[in-house]
């Protein structure tokens, strides 16, 4: 935490906590009594109440997007870049939602919550979900906080999904829609990565079938193992090699000698993975790498995208970087081609950037300055 709170930091914000109790039924089929979703919100609603913007986190996101939980915070929220007083997320234009979405472990009703029906953590018994679960409970948080429609949902990787899925499940709730570093459905190269994230965490020996909460155990090694490959496919191979290339971390290559080699690469692996498996479940982990592989927002509407975004009636910015090789440039512009076949008001751009798909996480200058102008039209409307 630096001394002084930056002038463009939403400052110190407090997590709060909305209790539901009717059912919300799942797209499986089955349903929960009662559930609470825990939430994050910067800046004002306005009189009229038109310049809510909705965030959607991506995998490993949670509801602290931005600002700091107390003065010894070591790091803000994870999109600290883009959302604070006059960054392109505009906090002092717009009042920012953003909830850990059921099914997930930072506070929301999911698999490390307990079951209020067997008074145990409802563990790998948690109703399997789909995206659209998210849309409904999203959408009651928003009714409840008196939201009648969104000025724009938002949202990088698994996030993108789900604001395009809001364009389809609320098209009236919804006047933007924007997709950054994203994608229609996943490749089968995706659903692999995924796979095997998935195989290290139920072959650790602590997973127990998923009951682990019970047994007072965490499968620490898959989930490090789980992390360390995506965090891989998160970044680009040109990043990685000016970041850390073929630097030393410990050891040597001197011959007759017996100096393990570790390299600064694998250093930082380690250490990401480490930090990741103290702070998320694994049953969630799970669930939701299985809701993104059954992503698919044309299955509907018989694989056709033209026909799905038919359904849209909001505007639409869809953003890509150059080397984003696991959401790449190409499914983003699928989703561009398919807007305008569709006769919807489409932007679209590609920025040149190396850091591949987390690039939609860092200050990346052309990417920043053509947000900021986006969402700043956007401001103009719904505040005139």
């Amino acid at each position: 935490m630096p001394e002084t709170i930056p002038e463009d930091s939403v400052g110190l914000v407090s997590p709060q906590t909305m209790q539901f109790d009717e059912p919300l039924e799942f797209a499986c089929g089955r349903s929960i009594k009662s559930y609470q979703l825990v939430y994050e919100t910067y800046g004002q609603l306005n009189a009229n109440k038109s310049n809510a913007v909705l965030i959607c986190h991506a995998l490993s996101g949670h509801h602290h997007a931005a600002g700091y939980h107390s003065m010894d915070d070591k790091t803000p929220g994870w999109w600290e870049t883009c959302i604070g007083p006059g960054k392109p997320i505009d906090t002092d234009k717009f009042f920012v939602v953003c909830p850990n979405n059921i099914g997930g472990c930072h506070g929301s009703t999911g698999p490390n919550t307990i079951n209020p029906e067997t008074g145990k953590y409802w563990g790998p018994d948690f109703p399997p979900l789909r995206a659209r679960d998210w849309m409904e409970a999203q959408f009651r948080l928003g009714v409840r906080l008196g939201i009648d429609q969104w000025a724009a949902v938002i949202g990088g990787s698994l996030g993108g999904m789900q604001a395009m899925r809001w364009s389809l499940e609320f098209p009236d709730k919804i006047r933007y829609s924007v997709a950054i570093a994203s994608t229609m459905s996943l490749t089968a190269q995706n659903i692999a990565f995924n796979e095997i994230a998935r195989h290290a965490i139920q072959t650790d020996p602590d997973f127990h079938d998923g009951y682990y909460l019970e047994k007072g155990t965490i499968p620490k090694r898959g989930l490090v193992q789980a992390r360390m490959l995506a965090h891989v496919t998160y970044l680009s191979d040109t990043l990685m090699g000016d970041r850390f290339g073929r630097v030393l971390r410990a050891g040597d290559f001197q011959r007759g000698q017996y100096n393990p080699i570790q390299f600064e690469v694998e250093s930082y692996l380690r250490y990401q993975g480490e930090k990741f498996s103290t702070t998320f479940d694994a049953n969630t982990y799970i669930l939701i790498t299985r809701i993104l592989d059954y992503f698919d927002l044309a299955r509907e509407y018989d694989h056709d995208a033209v026909s799905a975004f038919s359904h849209a009636r909001c505007k639409f910015l869809v953003i890509s970087f150059t080397t984003d090789w696991r959401f790449a440039p190409e499914r983003s512009r699928e989703i561009a081609d398919a807007l305008i076949a569709a006769g919807k008001d489409v932007t679209y751009a590609e920025i040149d950037a190396p850091q591949g798909h987390d690039a939609f996480l860092l200050p990346i200058d052309p990417y920043i300055r053509l947000f900021r102008e986006y969402m700043q039209r956007i401001a103009d409307e719904v505040n005139a």
